[in-house]
């Protein structure tokens, strides 16, 4: 088409040649290697160190036959390890072992307490098993609400503090996640002679600490917090704040999708929508180039690929390990040199203003805010189209279908209490407070109050 580079086209080529294609339902990739990565099957649980992979025995009977394996080159610095679809208790304990840990400080959410706690002489639950060999630094935390609020994560933070942990397991979503990154720049201050209580100044200073105590990052959703140097608090105040530093990186992530067994839609459908999020926002990024354009392509054909079936059968292991691999590179792409996309930016505005999970803010703003720059932005939204199987459709279009066919996930603003008057107050605190961040994350300037409060109440259905 007219006003492609050679370079575009070339890129639109490789991208064709490593779509996915299904075999007897089963996702493939890499028909073609690029620099950015390679994309293999594999057939056991697998296994990415920094440096090499190999594939884990496991029973036959729970072994996900046959997902994607996360590229080594995909480890970021400072990451040990990624488990891609071990049974969590085994890997955890192995792990554990392997750093020397002797206090254990566990930190999950309500719902994944069921996995992971049980009576002292059960076996088969984590928190029992670190008991009995007399590993747990503390009893099991749960303070942590979504979003990561202040008041739990400096609970969390002293207690893990006052029990001398030296190794903390996460287990559950993006907010459980993030606070074990700030509990371990906490831990790294510690003095025997000091008894003083966390504060978040206190914690965001210690972020920047090098050698943090060991982090093994469980998730039980795709919202990938884990995959991340960043973590994010909600203050008291209704507002986001947070730390960023490459200490912060967890130390091993193993994802095991029998931890998202019996979860809510709202969440597995609403963590596998901001892993498209994720895509989007990286291949259209300012800063971003070519390699991390690439990857950010390939994790959202992935995503493309097994998010549909999963609508069918949602607690399928491959399905959820494949959804998982596709949202871990769209995010790595992402936090290599762009962090944050516009819309990421707006909607953990969004969500801390209005406490709406992010899913659904991604499933009310993610296609309004690509529609507003896509005059922009239109040649690398056409490559989001390819990703996403429809080169002929928009992208904002695919990406608003795409939200309403997800079942639990919200797409009007209304449908999460959020009036017309709560829209103008906050499109004004919006323009008075964020306008010039906005701008350089934007495709497109946004020049009046007027430009944010259009993109954020534009039809749908106009798009």
């Amino acid at each position: 088409q007219p006003g492609r580079t050679r370079s575009h086209n070339h890129s639109m080529k490789a991208l064709a040649l490593t779509s996915p294609v299904s075999i007897f339902g089963t996702l493939l990739i890499g028909i073609e290697s690029t620099r950015a990565f390679t994309l293999r099957p594999i057939l056991l649980a697998h296994t990415i160190h920094r440096g090499h992979s190999s594939s884990s025995n496991r029973n036959l009977n729970t072994a996900i036959k046959m997902s994607i394996s996360i590229p080594t080159e995909q480890i970021p610095p400072g990451m040990k390890a990624v488990h891609l679809g071990s049974p969590f208790l085994a890997k955890t304990m192995e792990e554990l072992s392997s750093f020397g840990s002797k206090k254990v400080f566990v930190l999950a959410n309500n719902s994944s307490r069921k996995f992971i706690e049980g009576d002292d002489d059960d076996d088969t639950k984590l928190v029992s098993v670190l008991r009995s060999k007399g590993m747990l630094a503390a009893p099991l935390c749960s303070s942590i609400g979504m979003g990561g609020g202040e008041d739990g994560l400096l609970q969390a933070a002293d207690e893990a503090y006052a029990a001398g942990a030296d190794a903390v397991v996460t287990v559950g979503g993006g907010a459980v996640q993030d606070a074990g990154k700030l509990i371990r720049a906490w831990l790294s201050t510690k003095d025997d002679d000091d008894d003083s209580k966390a504060t978040v100044k206190g914690i965001q200073a210690a972020s920047s600490n090098e050698n943090l105590p060991p982090q093994i990052a469980i998730p039980n959703s795709f919202a990938m917090a884990e995959a991340t140097h960043v973590a994010g608090i909600t203050l008291n105040t209704g507002t986001k704040s947070g730390a960023a530093n490459k200490s912060l990186m967890p130390t091993v992530i193993i994802y095991d999708p029998a931890l998202s067994a019996g979860l809510p839609d709202w969440v597995r459908f609403g963590t596998a929508l901001r892993g498209v999020e994720h895509g989007v926002g990286a291949v259209t990024h300012p800063k971003a180039d070519e390699d991390i354009r690439t990857r950010a392509l390939h994790g959202l054909s992935i995503i493309h690929a097994n998010l549909p079936k999963l609508l069918a059968d949602p607690e399928c292991p491959t399905l959820q390990s494949n959804i998982y691999a596709g949202g871990f590179i769209a995010i790595r792409a992402l936090n290599t040199g762009c962090y944050p996309a516009l819309g990421h930016l707006i909607e953990n505005q969004y969500s801390a203003k209005f406490d709406v999970h992010q899913g659904s803010c991604s499933g009310i703003l993610c296609a309004r805010i690509m529609a507003y720059h896509y005059s922009e932005s239109k040649e690398l939204q056409q490559r989001i189209s390819v990703a996403l199987g429809d080169e002929n459709t928009p992208a904002p279009r695919l990406v608003r279908d795409l939200a309403a066919s997800l079942p639990g996930v919200s797409h009007e603003h209304d449908a999460v209490g959020v009036s017309g008057d709560k829209l103008t107050d906050f499109t004004q605190w919006m323009f008075e407070g964020s306008l010039a961040r906005y701008n350089t994350l934007s495709p497109k300037d946004f020049e009046s109050v007027e430009d944010i409060r259009g993109m954020m109440t534009k039809p749908l259905e106009d798009l």
